[in-house]
């Protein structure tokens, strides 16, 4: 496993528990993943006598983030198995060719133009108008590297602040919701898909996404041949998440996707029957699929380092509630913004969760 945070350590104990034994690398001490798994190579991801080592002990590498460099997957393919392919992962590391390429199949995207310097600025309040959302084209994730502007001058000097970085500048629409949809698909070809949440999001981070998702089945229908379509051009193996925007008039607009397991799928630990880890780990060791489905209804909730900062939240409320799961990754310090762990409220079939998450939220 490239990567040693709380995706890998989910997947650390999907694969454990089937019987496999995990090496993880990752550069950090406090790896949450390297913490329980079998070995833990503490190095960079351009470490070449790594490498060499889980290229040589190691039957399938796979990763549980996109910013592994493309080349490092490269390397190690030339000596063992690597799911999700180089080309994968490289097309998901860049706004501008994701988009691009998404467009390149059909799949409807808001409109954007791709800054490298002030006259695509200009360019691009000429041709698309002047509600406008700057973002970087590389690293940005959780709402880092984001500033939304309304003028020329305005992004001129968002994008100085962002250290005139390859960015692209994106049309803000009027959003009705956003969705996600987490498919996992094997080397040979077999495809299942986990049914489409619904994210709330806050300060560009997400908060809850829950299923089902209270969007018509026809636009989840479309989520998914979408997602189905980049999957297959790509020849993917693995979990792989396309997350959309969805405006007032139902239409569907490609945002961006993950090569890797999903925080808004974080759900399918204890609402379906297969997770999207065992599902991962399923996918790249040539496995047939398990099966997907939901058997309850489900709200996520992300619990980030800002809820520590009053001192330890009360678990106890929490727990009150039988129908509460509660997840926490392993990591020793909380930080605002940090990803901490995550709790799932279910409920049969038909009934709401997202206002008992929510109310369970603010009593912690």
């Amino acid at each position: 496993m490239l990567g040693g945070g709380q995706l890998g350590r989910m997947f650390v104990h999907a694969a454990t528990a089937m019987g496999y034994r995990v090496m993880v690398l990752d550069p950090s001490s406090s790896s949450p993943a390297g913490e329980i798994a079998h070995s833990h190579l503490q190095a960079e991801y351009t470490d070449e006598q790594a490498l060499d080592k889980l290229a040589r002990e190691c039957a399938v590498v796979t990763t549980e983030f996109e910013n592994v460099p493309a080349q490092v997957l490269q390397y190690l393919q030339d000596e063992c198995r690597v799911y999700p392919s180089p080309d994968a992962v490289s097309t998901a590391q860049c706004r501008i060719r994701e988009k691009q390429y998404a467009c390149s199949l059909g799949i409807p995207c808001t409109a954007f133009q791709p800054v490298r310097n002030n006259q695509d600025i200009q360019q691009a309040f000429e041709e698309i108008g002047p509600d406008l959302i700057l973002k970087t084209d590389r690293f940005g994730y959780d709402g880092k590297g984001q500033v939304s502007v309304s003028s020329v001058e305005q992004a001129v000097e968002a994008w100085k602040g962002l250290d005139r970085a390859e960015c692209i500048l994106e049309k803000r629409i009027d959003l009705q919701t956003e969705i996600s949809c987490v498919l996992a698909r094997s080397s040979a070809g077999e495809t299942s898909f986990f049914g489409i949440a619904e994210n709330l999001h806050r300060h560009g981070i997400l908060f809850t996404s829950t299923v089902p998702a209270g969007v018509d089945e026809a636009t989840q229908d479309l989520a998914r041949s979408h997602a189905r379509k980049i999957a297959e051009d790509l020849d993917y193996c693995g979990v792989l998440a396309v997350e959309y925007f969805v405006d007032p008039g139902n239409n569907l607009y490609f945002n961006e996707m993950a090569p890797r397991t999903h925080n808004s799928g974080h759900y399918t630990i204890d609402a379906c029957y297969t997770s999207q880890f065992e599902q991962q780990v399923r996918a790249v060791c040539g496995l047939s699929l398990g099966s997907a489905a939901t058997h309850s209804a489900v709200t996520m909730v992300n619990l980030l380092g800002d809820l520590w900062e009053p001192g330890e939240p009360r678990w106890g409320d929490l727990m009150e509630d039988p129908r509460v799961k509660l997840h926490l990754y392993g990591k020793t310090q909380a930080r605002p913004g940090r990803k901490m762990g995550h709790f799932c409220v279910l409920a049969p079939p038909g009934e709401d969760t997202r206002a008992r998450a929510e109310q369970l939220f603010s009593r912690l």
